[in-house]
């Protein structure tokens, strides 16, 4: 016992930084640069993961290596974008530095930093221990390139996404009082899950809007308003094969479609940060025990935990979607997701990205797939066993909803059917 705990604390007091930006390779000084000169630039994600191997061993290897190895990446100048942008407000959750965009023609996008910053979640009693290492450090086991594997993997499977890039964004005028925080640093640009949606390229798909004003809209015409049944599972059966665990409501957004008197909703997922988790270690595994953190789950060939999976999310708007939408989508994907069509998706990372981990993470990917139909007919069993909801969804505090428009989606058509 004396040993574990002595290795524990060497492992956590290892690194004693909260949070680091990317590190930029082959300037001997990043401040006397001119990027303007150049149109790419080698950068590291973050060097913070680096560790010796007792942490391999207490905190996991994780993806260490790819957090801290070089890629090559495009230098962005905001003026340089299509169309007139400026900044509308800095963003961001309680990890992501974010800034966000506007076209002049009302398109909405968004700079999501790759680096994180853990320390709004670290709490009070870890930093009294002096053991804030164990939150921060946690982001080793998030993928800094996953999100781009997932976009393509997401249009293969016909299942919108935000469409990322990733980009080295330098200091320059445009950032006005946003420089110190945001320039010289490393970010995927992508499009917002609000606004307009003339980037979907879609015909009657005119609006993106969050999941509270869907809620909202779907009060003001409960008979108008219907949710696209079989895109929904696809894409949430599509987050069970890449692993993606984190999937509250704040997290998706909504292509609306009008046509005629009609309005449909496409759900948009984004923030794909706990794509490929990859939670391995003595420390993280105790802590993410099933009875403590049921959804923290790591990416392997098979899914560890299905009944943890099930969110608020889910049950609110899928649990009266019959099962045979569930097997439908689940053949769907297989047929979709080849092996030519996963293989091709990685193409997006760098060579030495791809050397490092994406054998591995392919593999898991067709084991996955090869059960997913199975996956599916467990997902919808849960569903069934769940209670209705009984609180707001998170985001949805403001819209005072009552009990009854609470506990699902549809139970607002049913709500005005007992008022008639």
């Amino acid at each position: 016992m004396l040993i574990f705990i002595a290795m524990a604390y060497w492992s956590l007091y290892s690194t004693n930084k909260t949070f680091d930006t990317c590190e930029i390779l082959g300037f001997s000084d990043v401040d006397d640069i001119d990027f303007k000169n150049y149109d790419s630039v080698l950068v590291a994600a973050s060097t913070l993961y680096e560790a010796n191997n007792i942490k391999n061993v207490m905190q996991g290897a994780q993806y260490r290596k790819a957090w801290a190895t070089p890629v090559k990446v495009p230098i962005l100048y905001l003026d340089d974008l299509e169309g007139h942008v400026k900044i509308l407000e800095e963003g961001g959750g309680q990890q992501t530095h974010s800034l966000k965009l506007k076209r002049d023609d009302g398109t909405l996008m968004t700079l999501r930093s790759v680096s994180k910053d853990p320390s709004p979640l670290i709490p009070e009693i870890a930093e009294t221990f002096g053991i804030e290492n164990i939150v921060v450090d946690g982001i080793s086991a998030q993928h800094p390139y996953a999100a781009l594997v997932v976009a393509q993997l997401s249009k293969k499977a016909e299942i919108f996404n935000t469409e990322p890039q990733l980009v080295f964004l330098p200091k320059q005028v445009e950032l006005v009082s946003y420089n110190e925080k945001f320039g010289n640093r490393l970010f995927q640009l992508e499009y917002e899950t609000e606004g307009n949606a003339k980037w979907l390229k879609k015909v009657n798909i005119d609006s993106l809007i969050d999941t509270d004003n869907l809620q909202e809209l779907k009060i003001k015409y409960p008979n108008k308003v219907t949710i696209d049944e079989k895109s929904l599972v696809r894409a949430r059966l599509f987050d069970l094969l890449i692993g993606d665990w984190d999937r509250h409501a704040k997290q998706w957004g909504w292509a609306i479609e009008n046509i005629g008197d009609s309005i449909n909703a496409f759900p948009l997922p984004c923030d794909r940060d706990n794509a490929f988790f990859n939670l391995e270690g003595v420390l993280p595994i105790l802590i993410s025990n099933q009875a403590f953190l049921p959804e923290v789950q790591s990416f392997e060939k098979e899914i560890d935990f299905l009944p943890g999976l099930i969110s608020p999310f889910d049950i609110y708007f899928m649990r009266d979607i019959p099962q045979s939408v569930f097997e439908e989508e689940a053949r769907q994907l297989q047929e979709l997701l080849t092996d030519e069509a996963i293989m091709s998706s990685f193409t997006v990372w760098s060579n030495n990205i791809f050397e490092l981990d994406g054998i591995e993470i392919i593999t898991k990917i067709k084991s996955r797939r090869d059960n997913l139909l199975d996956y599916a007919i467990r997902f919808k069993k849960e569903l069934v066993k769940a209670e209705e909801l009984s609180e707001d969804l998170k985001g949805s505090d403001n819209l005072k909803l009552t009990k009854s428009q609470m506990a699902c989606f549809n139970c607002v058509n049913q709500e005005k059917s007992i008022e008639k």
